[in-house]
């Protein structure tokens, strides 16, 4: 019997072991600063007679990798800091800004960022990913997934992707066909995107 209580006794200090050296030799989680002034974020809004462009700042922001594999993220953007770059006549320019920060549009002075938060990250080939994450605007929270392309360096990380929004599920109706009839060429579409460059460091 003592030998039995022995051999069990020695299996469990040797799990132990085991499993103490697996965890030590396992790559833990690092978290890696954005660096707002070297990343960007780009938007394009479309309507029927023609379209918009601009950049949005990036306010803060935190990649997470296990070793070089994407696991996690949170994003603040600074949504006061709306541009738009293909407009020339600034006072057309600043109209339309004024009205982008509008409650018409993303309320700014109420919802001053939008955030995104990813929840998870599905491999689809070498530092490729679909990315879902919660996307909060004006408040409402909505789940999206974009393809995000993530290339690791000594020095930290840069992740690209194109993020398609929705924005009649954000309370965004100003001339959108899903809560307006007959618009015609008023009409303004309810996906934007936004070309996403995030360049993070160690």
């Amino acid at each position: 019997m003592k030998s039995v209580k022995f051999f069990v006794a020695s299996l469990a200090v040797a799990l132990f072991v085991s499993s103490s050296v697996s965890a030590d030799n396992g790559k833990k989680a690092t978290n890696l600063k954005v660096n707002p002034a070297k990343s960007e974020l780009t938007w394009l809004g479309k309507k029927v007679t023609g379209e918009h462009t601009g950049k949005i700042t990036l306010k803060e922001g935190t990649i997470v990798l296990d070793g070089a594999k994407l696991t996690g993220g949170k994003f603040v953007a600074d949504l006061n800091s709306i541009t738009c770059t293909d407009l020339t006549d600034k006072e057309y320019n600043g109209k339309l800004i004024g009205h982008l920060k509008s409650d018409d549009f993303f309320g700014v002075e109420k919802h001053p960022t939008a955030t995104f938060v990813v929840t998870k990250a599905t491999p689809k080939a070498t530092g490729v990913y679909d990315v879902t994450g919660d996307l909060t605007i004006k408040g409402i929270t909505k789940p999206v997934t974009f393809p995000v392309t993530v290339k690791t360096t000594a020095a930290g990380a840069e992740a690209t992707g194109k993020l398609v929004v929705d924005r009649s599920k954000y309370d965004i109706k100003y001339n959108s066909k899903s809560f307006f009839d007959n618009l015609g060429d008023k009409m303004i579409h309810d996906d934007f995107s936004i070309d996403v460059k995030l360049v993070a460091a160690k």
